[in-house]
């Protein structure tokens, strides 16, 4: 009898189709939801990055109206003041895309990022700033559009 025991043990090595099946599916469904939310991720960090160049470009134009009383600037200008700017060209460089201009006392900053979202800072003449970006209630923007 204990022969027997042995060797129907030993004949039972390995896995059955059914546990592999079973833990394929397990695999897959584990995939489809840890997917898209990575990628979501990914979308809210590339659109953090964007809001912080625009932040960081509007205190570049507070720094050249310190020194010359007049908000005259461009990327170019910007990223001179401050070297943490880049002048983008596309997103597909991995990088967001910067425009500014400024003139007088007014000035406006828009920031593509990578994933395709746009986030502005203007200053109007009376001093009001506005922040709002294009895509509302998607990745980094609000629901409101004004960030």
């Amino acid at each position: 009898m204990l022969n027997k025991l042995r060797q129907r043990a030993g004949d039972e090595a390995g896995f059955t189709l059914i546990e592999l099946l079973v833990v394929i599916l397990i695999i897959g469904i584990l995939a489809a939801i840890a997917l898209p939310s990575f990628l979501n991720q990914r979308s809210k960090a590339q659109d953090t990055e964007a809001k912080s160049m625009a932040r960081t470009a509007q205190t570049a134009f507070e720094t050249i109206y310190t020194d010359e009383q007049d908000y005259a600037a461009d990327e170019a200008d910007l990223v001179a003041v401050e070297n943490a700017l880049t002048e983008g060209t596309s997103g597909d460089d991995g990088q967001p895309v910067l425009t500014a201009t400024g003139a007088g006392d007014e000035f406006s900053v828009a920031v593509i990022s990578v994933s395709g979202s746009e986030f502005r800072i203007a200053k109007a003449a009376d001093g009001t700033i506005t922040r709002d970006c294009d895509t509302a209630g998607e990745n980094g923007c609000p629901s409101d559009g004004i960030w």
